[in-house]
């Protein structure tokens, strides 16, 4: 069975170590905990493909900025003919304390822009999401907070953060949403 582990983020390096980008982080572990590398796809992404327990995994990451995800993330669903409950999303979450996982199974996009982008190409909301917590702003726009790196005191839980949320991608992989959502929907850090 086909599963689409999409993460989100923003190309280019000035955005790589950025708040919002923690979704190309998590898919950046998984090529690295599965030996895999990505290679340019037909469309605006980059992929690879890995069989694991039994199911073929697509992983990508969008080319778009994240506010047009969706254009890469309808080109993937299309090429791969991949139904939408089988994609899972992983992105940013400004209203989740920093570290915490929470995964569902569909849902609005909660005023996240790389979400609404999908939900707007795909015409619904049916997909699977991780969202990583990232904390909220004090004293800056959402906009640029999103945009900043992690402090000091985030990126020293940032690798345990990261590979806690690609264990659980592959939990939802291998054993369903369910599993996935009952064993990592809780508070990773102290």
């Amino acid at each position: 069975m086909k599963r689409l582990i999409v993460g989100l983020g923003n190309p280019g390096e000035e955005y790589r170590y950025t708040r919002h980008n923690i979704g190309f982080m998590v898919v950046d572990h998984l090529s690295e905990k599965l030996k895999k590398r990505f290679l340019p796809g037909k469309g605006e992404y980059y992929f690879f493909e890995k069989n694991f327990r039994d199911h073929n995994m697509i992983v990508a990451k969008p080319t778009t900025y994240m506010n047009l995800s969706g254009r890469a993330v309808a080109e993937l669903i299309e090429k791969h003919n991949i139904d939408e409950a089988k994609m899972m999303v992983i992105c940013d979450d400004l209203n989740l304390p920093f570290g915490m996982i929470r995964i569902r199974e569909n849902g609005s996009s909660g005023g996240h822009k790389g979400l609404e982008s999908i939900i707007y190409s795909l015409e619904n909301d049916r997909f699977p999401r991780l969202r990583i917590g990232i904390g909220s702003p004090v004293n800056q726009e959402a906009k640029d907070y999103v945009l900043d790196n992690f402090t000091a005191d985030e990126k020293g839980q940032l690798e345990d953060i990261i590979d806690k949320a690609a264990n659980a991608v592959l939990e939802w992989v291998s054993r369903g949403i369910n599993s996935a959502m009952n064993k990592y929907n809780v508070k990773l850090t102290h």
